[in-house]
């Protein structure tokens, strides 16, 4: 089933901004959504949220490549503002996406630069591409060098690590230049088909999150996606 983020997020913002608190953490609300959505996998979304603080993280990794397949199936998650916004806010030669999903972003930023790109899940089929260079890393715990690559991009990733701070000290530990993030704008509830476990429906929800004091950054909303650009002292 294919369906535009555009289109995914018109539907967010009905669900939690029109339908009352007390329905949308209603199990049996969610049920049907779930169900059409997961199909003989909704079970394990219902106790997601529970479940994971006691999955090691080979279980979340057969967790997700299980679900992947009954899920939305289309190249990114990326809104098409967003798209635009990141290919214009590149900085230097070598980018490295953390996060990168089916690979629609770096293969996109591949056309120009010399582009890395990593996911928790390991993606075989990159192998055969050529078009970037595919590692598999955590993003709380990169493997690669300090400064190692010009902009480091992380989109629609955050809303799913357990330390987010962890979390960013990687991404910054690995920027040279810019450090370009994406999550959703989205209140929090009790069951949801993204599996997202952070949630960020304000500016200063966000800007909490990744520690900002002294840092110089933007943060805007696009198309219902907040997009956050740091950049670092030459």
């Amino acid at each position: 089933m294919k369906i535009s983020r555009t289109a995914t997020n018109l539907i967010r913002f009905f669900i939690d901004e029109c339908v009352p608190p007390v329905l949308r953490d209603s199990r049996l609300f969610m049920w049907l959504p779930l169900k059409l959505w997961f199909g003989e996998n909704s079970g394990s979304v219902f106790t997601f949220k529970d479940d994971l603080l006691r999955m090691s993280e080979a279980e979340l990794i057969r967790f997700y490549e299980e679900l992947e397949c009954s899920a939305v199936e289309r190249e990114t998650d990326l809104n098409a503002g967003c798209l635009r916004e990141i290919q214009s806010c590149i900085v230097g030669d070598k980018v490295l996406e953390v996060g990168c999903g089916r690979g629609f972003l770096s293969s996109l930023l591949a056309e120009k630069y010399k582009v890395t790109a990593c996911d928790f899940v390991d993606k075989p089929d990159f192998a055969a591409k050529n078009e970037f260079v595919f590692k598999r890393e955590n993003v709380e715990k990169l493997s690669f060098d300090n400064d190692e690559f010009d902009t480091v991009v992380c989109a629609h990733t955050l809303e799913h690590v357990i330390n987010i701070s962890t979390a960013v000290s990687e991404l910054r530990r690995v920027a040279a230049k810019r450090l370009i993030i994406i999550v959703p704008k989205q209140r929090p509830y009790r069951y949801t088909p993204d599996l997202h476990i952070h949630f960020f429906p304000y500016a200063h929800s966000f800007l909490a999150a990744v520690g900002t004091r002294g840092v110089k950054c933007e943060l805007h909303e696009i198309e219902g996606d907040w997009f956050y650009r740091e950049d670092f002292p030459v």
